[in-house]
């Protein structure tokens, strides 16, 4: 096994940076080919596990939610005895995979970080165009861009986390720390909205020397497939990390009756982490180790305005907020607080723009927004706003939907009298934002309103000018969201740059894009070493007067 003769320096780490897909432009011209090119293809995705394909002789389809007769791609879905099998290969490559040093392993990351950016660039993007439904520019930023940083940053925390030392020597002692990886594997079970979530949570366990079984949402199949193909292209060994795409109620029931279950990475529904937790819990005697659990899970993200905002970029930040990828983003603006004084302004603002903002196909470059993921998606979200409509307590504005071709809703504000209502308190995961305009002079009870409606605590944000204010709604809403901005929108966290995620209902709060998520997956040791032979068994406090 080789090891390490010198200490590196890693490659500059920095943000990828967005390319723009303007007209006439380069990447514009290969995304458009690439997503013609998907477009007339249906490939047979298989599991792997050790490397290898694996035929279950069980295929689901992943249909393309803006003309959902089309499929972008079929699968084989997971069995039991094949997650079993996933996980007996996982253990067998975790030795020589922990035992590689981590410039090694940092390696297969950056790698894939180039190989994405460049080769693989138009293919990902183009995927979730079709996939999520995408428009360029959301799949730019989230399946180039923050994946691209997810792995080179991820190598830049691994490294930070190694070097957390003891500072402190006696003399003839020495005292190091190293950072094992768990006992056994991290089950990754990752959701649609975000492929580079998809790729971050099995990716930031193995950086760390651990292996995994990442179970992919079914409407994530084709692009969480072309990660994992970059990731065997950049060199990961077979059976580090295992592709199992299918449901999830077989992956989870194989993978937490494991005796050999280290940790779970999970990002989806609060109802889902709470069920696995439970299971967890149910299963703790049987575990070799107590299993970590790291999750991000919902939200009811809040935007809070202050007579002072500056009304122009309130609208504007809000409906990019609040619609883009359809509202389906953890971090999406779901609930506002408005002041009486500034709503005509601010509802005229939105009012006007919504109808400008075009609902359409991925392929239609000027679409502002595409589809929902899928029919429970559209079912789900449409109840909503119908019950808006019916609602004297409501008033809407948008809120048209047709599922004829493809999952299609209308951006939608709902204006409501009673704060409580539903649609302020529960998360819809969909274009809809609810406004509760609130008495100029009901500030302080309107923060303690934005505090108490909700179970989340995910992402929010102020708009104001007074910087007394600002200071104020810091520190009455310290608990309300874990991402909190000031004079922006509550989405867009930058790898590096805003660490990301909540706490209460919105999952343990560990910080994907930190090195505080990096922590959880190793399992410190400190090792002190003498230098120098004891001479003698006694103490001076033990000679004689």
């Amino acid at each position: 096994m080789s090891g390490i003769l010198g200490e590196s320096t890693l490659p500059k780490i920095s943000n990828e940076k967005c390319l723009t897909y303007a007209p006439g432009s380069s990447e514009r011209k290969n995304v458009r080919e690439e997503y013609d090119e998907q477009a007339r293809q249906c490939p047979h995705i298989a599991c792997v596990v050790n490397g290898k394909d694996v035929l279950t002789g069980t295929t689901m389809e992943q249909l393309i939610p803006h003309n959902h007769k089309k499929s972008i791609c079929t699968f084989e879905a997971l069995t039991p005895k094949l997650v079993e099998d996933a996980i007996n290969g996982a253990l067998k490559a975790k030795m020589s995979w922990e035992n590689l040093p981590l410039d090694e392993r940092a390696a297969v990351f950056l790698k894939a970080a180039d190989l994405l950016a460049t080769k693989y660039r138009a293919k990902i993007n183009a995927s979730v165009m079709h996939g999520q439904s995408k428009t360029v520019w959301q799949a730019e930023i989230d399946a180039a861009v923050e994946t691209i940083d997810f792995w080179r940053f991820g190598a830049k925390f691994a490294k930070s986390v190694y070097q957390i030392q003891p500072t402190e020597n006696d003399f003839g002692v020495w005292n190091r720390m190293e950072y094992r990886p768990l006992e056994g594997f991290v089950s990754a079970i990752t959701p649609f909205n975000f492929l580079a979530i998809g790729a971050n949570l099995p990716s930031t366990p193995v950086l760390m020397g651990n292996v995994a079984l990442w179970k992919p949402a079914e409407n994530s199949v084709h692009g969480a497939k072309i990660i994992y193909d970059v990731l065997t292209e950049a060199g990961l060994p077979e059976g580090v990390i295992q592709f199992l795409p299918g449901e999830g109620l077989p992956f989870a029931q194989t993978t937490l009756r494991s005796r050999d279950l280290a940790a779970v990475h999970f990002t989806g529904s609060t109802t889902v982490f709470d069920t696995l937790w439970n299971e967890v819990g149910k299963n703790l005697s049987h575990y070799k180790t107590y299993p970590r659990l790291v999750g991000e899970t919902g939200g009811k993200n809040f935007h809070v305005v202050h007579e002072t905002a500056d009304v122009e970029h309130v609208v504007n930040s809000t409906i990019r907020g609040a619609f883009e990828f359809q509202g389906q983003k953890c971090s999406a603006t779901s609930r506002m607080y408005v002041p009486k004084s500034l709503w005509p302004r601010i509802r005229e603002g939105i009012a006007q723009k919504l109808p400008e903002l075009k609902v359409g196909s991925p392929g239609e470059f000027d679409a502002f927004m595409g589809a929902v993921i899928n029919r429970r998606a559209f079912d789900r979200v449409s109840g909503y706003i119908k019950r808006a409509k019916e609602s004297p307590s409501c008033q809407v504005d948008g809120g048209a939907f047709d599922d004829s071709k493809g999952y299609f809703i209308e951006p939608t504000m709902i204006t409501t009298t009673d704060p409580s209502y539903e649609s302020m308190r529960e998360e819809i995961f969909g274009p809809v934002l609810t406004v509760y305009v609130y008495e100029d002079d009901k500030f302080e009870e309107t923060l303690e309103l934005c505090d108490k409606s909700t179970a989340y605590a995910l992402t929010g944000a102020v708009f104001a000018r007074d910087r007394g204010v600002i200071n104020h709604v810091l520190n009455k809403l310290r608990h309300t969201a874990g991402n909190i901005y000031i004079n922006d929108k509550s989405t867009g966290s930058i790898v590096g740059q805003q660490p990301f995620g909540g706490s209460r209902k919105s999952g343990t709060n560990d910080k994907s894009g930190s090195a505080n998520c990096y922590m959880r997956f190793c399992s410190p040791r400190s090792i002190k070493e003498n230098f120098l032979p004891l001479g003698d068994v006694s103490y001076p406090s033990m000679a004689a007067e």
